[in-house]
């Protein structure tokens, strides 16, 4: 398994934190159990960044001409989906959610990887934005990023950061138009391209019957429909399910239950300090102008001419119905971006688990698509007892796994005797350390005090199993490891 590319600098560094819970929640989607979804998300992050790093080599190689590629978020959890195919092509299959095995292998996942004019639109039209225009409309959209998050990721300006985006969002649906006429298509779909067009632009268009009966059968067309249409909080669904493919929907709704416990959790938005000058965002928002006036003059032609009599579409259009009746999509909610570590040139950033830990039982998984683990910088009081009364005869393993000069990366595994309908782990550090994310479990600080508890997927423990998770935190001066570990508030062993 490979190690994670060495950071390149402190902003590299940050953004792998920042990515790196996105793409344990997809990879904990994809498998049938926590370690295998570390494995395939160290793989796929692995994977990612080199295919990120060679874009950008080759965009300063090619001065003038911009490949079309993903932002890195995105561009990350298609490299899940990549590298699981390569295991189901290797034989570990058997690690892969048995849903997503099927969908492997079936004409749907052969669209992402065959000819160009046939993949997703979604897809299609993210690719070929301009780089940071495609991550605000990603963060905002996908991710349910906070607008003054979202601003200082990509350096723009907080005030007017919604008014691009509005922008944005009429950009991808131009690119998704241009994309959908450039598809090969059959006669009928290409007849009712135009008046797709038409009543998609406006949320008081009325969809002819038609229309709707076309978009029932035609996969293609219905997909251009909800990209096409940016009212009605379709978008998210339409950028996940197009870019990501398999469980898009899924993790669109893990990012959002994900931001709803954080800010439950009490965390506050982050202070608005002043974003470093992004000169990406600054040249896209010059381009971006150009387009919008001339993607406003093309709408404009192209509205008056789908209304003229006649027009629309040969067959003649039925008496209006309402057949905007796409799927609703949760309103996103607000969630904060991961505190990361600055490695060293000589370090190398692994989320990877160490090889020698134990197996982990509890990789029997729910389906219900719950958030990966939270991360909370203040502690939580008055949190139920979620073990038992008894006491709890326990080891603990504590690991770690990487470190650079002000972070590092450890893991925990803790085997009981008992049989658990819930755990929390405790423990203490007495060199000042500071958690700033953790996976397969949510945790609280109090001082030197670290209390993680189960994520809902992993919280039962069979007698004589295991539980594990994993956590970045800061260090300075000296990094002695945790101790006075507890479970449920019982005192525990070091193996």
């Amino acid at each position: 398994m490979p190690d994670l590319p060495t950071p390149q600098d402190a902003a590299e560094a940050a953004l792998f934190s920042e990515c790196w819970d996105a793409v344990l929640s997809y990879a904990d989607l994809c498998t049938a159990g926590s370690a295998a979804a570390t494995r395939l998300a160290t793989e796929a992050f692995a994977l990612g960044i080199r295919e990120a790093r060679a874009g950008e080599t080759g965009t300063s190689r090619n001065a003038g001409r911009r490949p079309a590629r993903l932002p890195r978020i995105p561009l990350l959890l298609t490299a899940v989906r990549t590298t699981a195919a390569a295991w189901e092509t290797d034989g570990q299959g058997h690690k892969l959610d048995p849903e997503l095995r099927l969908w492997l292998n079936s004409d749907k996942a052969e669209r992402y990887t065959g000819p160009p004019l046939q993949r997703p639109l979604a897809l299609r039209g993210l690719r070929d934005m301009q780089e940071p225009d495609a991550a605000l409309l990603w963060l905002a959209e996908v991710e349910a990023l906070p607008m003054s998050v979202v601003a200082r990721r990509l350096g723009l300006d907080p005030a007017s950061v919604s008014d691009e985006l509005e922008q944005v969002r009429v950009l991808f649906r131009d690119r998704c138009h241009r994309a959908h006429l450039d598809t090969p298509m059959a006669a009928q779909c290409r007849s009712y391209a135009r008046l797709l067009d038409a009543v998609t632009r406006s949320p008081l268009a009325d969809t002819p019957d038609d229309l709707s009966r076309h978009l029932s059968r035609c996969v293609e067309c219905a997909e251009a429909a909800a990209c096409l249409r940016l009212h009605g909080g379709g978008l998210p669904a339409a950028l996940a399910g197009g870019v990501i493919g398999w469980g898009g929907l899924a993790y669109l709704e893990r990012r959002r239950r994900a931001a709803e416990v954080r800010l439950g959790a009490g965390r506050p938005d982050p202070a608005d300090a002043e974003a470093p000058p992004n000169l990406g965002a600054h040249k896209a928002r010059v381009v971006r102008g150009g387009l919008l006036v001339a993607a406003v003059i093309v709408s404009l032609l192209a509205l008056g001419v789908s209304m003229m009599p006649g027009g629309a579409t040969d067959d003649g259009a039925a008496g209006p119905t309402d057949g905007s009746d796409r799927q609703p999509v949760a309103v996103p909610s607000f969630s904060e971006p991961s505190t990361s570590a600055r490695p060293s040139d000589s370090a190398t950033v692994s989320p990877e688990p160490s090889a020698t830990g134990p197996s982990d039982p509890s990789d029997d998984k729910a389906s219900d698509p719950e958030p990966q683990g939270t991360t909370s910088s203040t502690a939580r009081g008055g949190d139920p007892d979620p073990g038992t009364d008894d006491p709890a005869t326990c080891e603990v393993a504590y690991d770690l796994v990487n470190q650079w000069p002000d972070g590092f990366q450890a893991t925990v595994t803790v085997t009981t005797t008992e049989a658990l309908d819930n755990w929390r782990v405790a423990w203490s550090f007495k060199d000042g350390q500071q958690v700033g994310q953790m996976w397969d479990a949510s945790f609280a600080q109090d001082g030197s005090r670290v209390t993680a508890t189960a994520a809902d997927y992993n919280k039962t423990v069979p007698a004589d199993g295991s539980l594990a998770f994993g956590f970045l935190s800061s260090w300075r001066g000296k990094n002695s490891p945790g101790y006075d570990f507890t479970l449920n508030g019982h005192d525990c062993t070091k193996a």
